[in-house]
């Protein structure tokens, strides 16, 4: 539903969750667009996506909606971001071990085939199956200025 109601405002869904339980559920939701995500960008969203859930009452239980941008520790969820971001720094978090260890940093080198191969030193790369990526998140590069700033 979030998707439906973003594509229709020409953004995109990075990833919905919803954490807690009972009265302290939140329903959390990043949206993105090329330009960036402005606060009435997620202020417009939220309305929209309010109402949408409201009608078609799909969670049984109280929640708090929130909706924002990625930020700059954007999360990675499909392979086409993955792909979008290649050559970029990332961490990665597998739900099983691979070569003893769960946690990952480096640069995303290639994904192909379901596979992500990400280079953690210099000639050094692991490869993940995305299936098997349990969190994954941009690393930002503070030193990059907005445009007009």
């Amino acid at each position: 539903m979030a998707e439906q109601v973003a594509a229709s405002m020409g953004m995109e869904v990075i990833l919905v969750e919803i954490k807690g339980s009972g009265n302290r559920s939140v329903l959390r939701t990043f949206i993105d667009q090329p330009g960036g995500i402005s606060l009435d960008d997620c202020e417009r969203f939220s309305r929209r996506l309010s109402v949408s859930l409201d009608v078609e009452d799909w969670i049984p239980f109280s929640y708090n909606l929130e909706v924002s941008s990625p930020g700059i520790n954007r999360p990675l969820v499909k392979e086409s971001d993955f792909k979008r971001f290649c050559g970029k720094d990332a961490t990665v978090r597998t739900r099983t071990p691979i070569e003893g260890r769960k946690n990952f940093k480096g640069r995303i080198a290639e994904v192909t085939a379901g596979c992500l191969e990400l280079e953690i030193s210099p000639g050094n790369a692991v490869e993940i199956a995305l299936m098997d990526i349990e969190k994954a998140n941009l690393i930002g590069d503070l030193s990059i200025r907005p445009q007009g700033s």
